[in-house]
């Protein structure tokens, strides 16, 4: 009896020891942490559009001085124009001696009407090589003064940063009808068409523009005026031209408006 009381009185002890450390500390709880799943952050990437030439413009958007930027911008574009105004000329000095010529009866020889041939191809002039003729071709062939080809550049372009100048250097907001000719409008109304053209230099820009201007039967009243003005033996002049661009925009009295006054306001830059 006391033996089987000895051995309970051992077992119990034993028990206790085993349990009394859990009694003292009892085992921390354990924290429940909830996890919100993170959303997946989707990156977007924005296309970047691609130029569709290989001329390196200035970056006009970022010059913020005024006089800075016009000054760099018509340093830029004066010489293209005054390049095609030049070739221009020579066409119509060209056309000029022919018609002397033919006025006291003198035939013209195969290379000058081989000449007068291709200017009347390329100005869209459908008369045989005649005075008559030539009369009609000048009309046609002669000069867009530097101040108004400038001034439209910088309405047409926001003076080099419009999209269509950068990626396609068109400065003078010209339209073309061939599917794939140039660049689609973002705005452009359902059902339309046309693109805005694009070209591969400065250069080929400002020559669309001229022959735009002196092939285009919108633009008849600005070549009357022109040729009105040579009639009085006086120089094309840029304001007088401007008249005649109302079919130009829209905007219409409001654009020859606006091209006028910018010929006012920016004469200190023509003469440098």
């Amino acid at each position: 009896m006391l033996k089987n009381t000895l051995r309970l009185i051992v077992i119990s002890l034993t028990l206790y020891g085993i349990v009394y450390p859990f009694l003292i500390n009892p085992p921390e709880k354990t924290e429940i942490v909830t996890v919100t799943p993170v959303k997946e952050i989707k990156i977007v990437k924005v296309k970047v559009e691609q130029p569709l030439h290989s001329v390196k413009l200035p970056d006009f958007a970022v010059i913020r001085d005024i006089k800075l930027k016009k000054k760099t911008f018509f340093n830029y574009i004066k010489p293209h124009v005054k390049a095609a105004n030049k070739q221009i000329l020579q066409q119509r000095a060209q056309l000029e001696i022919a018609l002397m010529m033919l006025q006291f009866d003198d035939a013209l020889e195969d290379k000058q009407l081989n000449q007068m041939i291709a200017i009347f191809k390329q100005y869209k002039v459908k008369h045989i090589v005649d005075a008559a003729g030539i009369r009609l071709a000048l009309e046609r062939v002669d000069i867009v003064p530097s101040e108004l080809a400038l001034m439209q550049a910088a309405n047409e372009s926001a003076w080099g940063t419009s999209r269509f100048a950068r990626i396609g250097l068109n400065f003078f907001g010209q339209w073309c009808y061939k599917k794939g000719c140039g660049m689609v409008p973002k705005n452009r109304n359902t059902g339309a068409n046309h693109e805005v053209a694009a070209y591969k230099s400065v250069r080929a820009a400002v020559n669309a523009y001229f022959y735009n201007i002196n092939t285009n039967r919108a633009y008849k009243s600005l070549r009357d005026i022109r040729a009105h003005q040579r009639q009085l033996q006086q120089t094309p002049s840029a304001e007088g031209l401007a008249q005649g661009l109302l079919a130009y925009s829209e905007r219409g009295e409001a654009y020859v408006d606006e091209i006028s006054h910018m010929i006012r306001l920016n004469q200190e830059y023509f003469s440098e």
